[in-house]
C-alpha cells in the first residue's frame, strides 16, 4: 500500500510540473512517462541476470569453499589484505548489481566491512568485462581507460582505509544484516552434501528476497528521475571543465547504466564533453548511482552511504579535473 501511495504522489507531481510550468520539457508528458518507464524496465532487466550470478558466487562463497581456504591466501596486514580484495573484482565477471551479494558474502564470512567495502567499490571497475569494454569504446584516447582503472582502485583503497579509522565498523551495517550475519554464524557449517545444499538453498532465497527488492526499487528511481530531471540542463554545459565534470557526476548517478556497457553511452558524449568529465562519469556511476545505492542499502545504514558518495564524487572530481589539466 505505501508503494501505492508513492506511484500515485509521483504521477500527480508530473501532473503539477507540467502545469506550472509547460516549457521545462522539451518532450510531452506522456513521451516522459515512456522514456522513463523503458530506462526502468531496461535498467532491470540488463541488471537481473548479474544479480543472479551474483547471488551464486555469494553462495558459493558462504556455503562451498571450505573454512580458511580464502583466507590462507590473504596477507597480514590489513592495507595489503584491503589491496588484494580491491582486485578481486578482475576474477569476478559480473556488474556493480553482481557484487552486492557477492560482499554480503564476503561480510557473513568473516571479512571486515573495510575490506568488504574495498573490494564492493573496485570490482565494478576493474572487472574483465568493464575493462574490454572501455578499451573497445575509448582505447587508450586520452588515458580514459587507464585513468577509470587507476582511479576506481584507488578510491576503492581509499574507502576502504578512511572506514578502518572507524571506532565502530560493525555499525556501518543495518540492523537487519546483523541479525542475518548472527543467523548464518548461528546455524554452522552444516554436516555433509545434504547440509550443504539445504543451507545453499536457504541461503538463495534469502539473498534474492533481500536485494530484488532494492533492485526494482532503484530501476524504477532511475526512470523516475530521467522523467524529472531535463537532460538537456546537464548538456548544455558540456564545454565547461568544472561544470561538465559535475554534469557528468550527476548524469551518471542518475542514468543507472551497467558498468559492463556504460562505456559506450559515454562515448556519445565524448565529441561534446571533456575527457576528464567522461572519466568521473565512468568513476562515479558503477560505485554510486541510485540504483547502486539502493542495492547496498540491504546492507549498510544509510549514513554509511552518504559517507561513500561524498569520498566517491569529491575523488572523481578530483581525478577528472587531473585528467583535463593532462590531456
Amino acid at each position: 500500500m505505501i508503494w501505492i501511495g508513492v506511484g500515485v504522489a509521483f504521477v500527480a507531481l508530473l501532473f503539477a510540473i507540467d502545469a506550472v510550468a509547460p516549457t521545462l520539457y522539451d518532450a510531452s508528458l506522456p513521451t516522459r512517462a515512456q522514456d522513463g518507464l523503458t530506462l526502468a524496465l531496461s535498467v532491470l532487466i540488463e541488471s537481473l541476470p548479474f544479480v543472479v550470478l551474483g547471488v551464486v558466487l555469494s553462495i558459493v562463497v558462504q556455503v562451498w569453499v571450505p573454512p580458511g581456504v580464502l583466507e590462507r591466501w590473504m596477507p597480514r596486514r590489513a592495507w595489503a589484505r584491503r589491496m588484494v580484495l580491491a582486485l578481486l573484482g578482475m576474477f569476478i565477471p559480473v556488474c556493480e548489481c553482481g557484487n552486492v551479494p557477492f560482499a554480503r558474502g564476503l561480510l557473513m564470512r568473516g571479512f571486515t566491512v573495510p575490506e568488504t567495502l574495498t573490494f564492493l567499490i573496485a570490482a565494478p571497475i576493474v572487472n574483465p568485462i568493464v575493462i574490454i569494454t572501455t578499451h573497445q569504446a575509448f582505447g587508450f584516447d586520452d588515458g580514459i581507460l587507464i585513468a577509470r582503472l587507476l582511479g576506481g582502485y584507488a578510491i576503492a583503497n581509499l574507502v576502504g582505509w578512511l572506514y578502518s579509522r572507524h571506532p565502530s565498523p560493525d555499525s556501518l551495517l543495518t540492523e537487519r544484516f546483523r541479525d542475518t550475519c548472527a543467523l548464518r554464524q548461528a546455524q554452522g557449517p552444516g554436516v555433509g552434501a545434504r547440509g550443504h545444499w539445504n543451507r545453499t538453498l536457504a541461503q538463495f532465497v534469502i539473498e534474492l528476497r533481500a536485494v530484488m527488492p532494492a533492485l526494482i526499487i532503484g530501476s524504477a528511481l532511475a526512470g523516475a528521475v530521467q522523467v524529472l530531471v531535463p537532460r538537456d540542463t546537464l548538456l548544455a554545459i558540456g564545454s565547461n571543465p568544472a561544470l561538465s565534470i559535475v554534469a557528468m557526476i550527476a548524469l551518471a548517478m542518475v542514468v543507472s547504466i551497467c558498468s559492463n556497457v556504460d562505456s559506450f553511452f559515454a562515448l556519445s558524449f565524448a565529441s561534446t564533453f571533456t575527457p576528464g568529465s567522461i572519466v568521473a562519469f565512468l568513476l562515479v556511476g558503477p560505485l554510486v548511482d541510485v540504483k547502486m545505492l539502493a542495492l547496498m542499502r540491504t546492507t549498510f545504514t544509510w549514513r554509511t552511504l552518504g559517507g561513500i558518495v561524498v569520498i566517491v564524487v569529491l575523488a572523481a572530481f578530483a581525478i577528472g579535473t587531473g585528467v583535463n589539466l593532462l590531456v
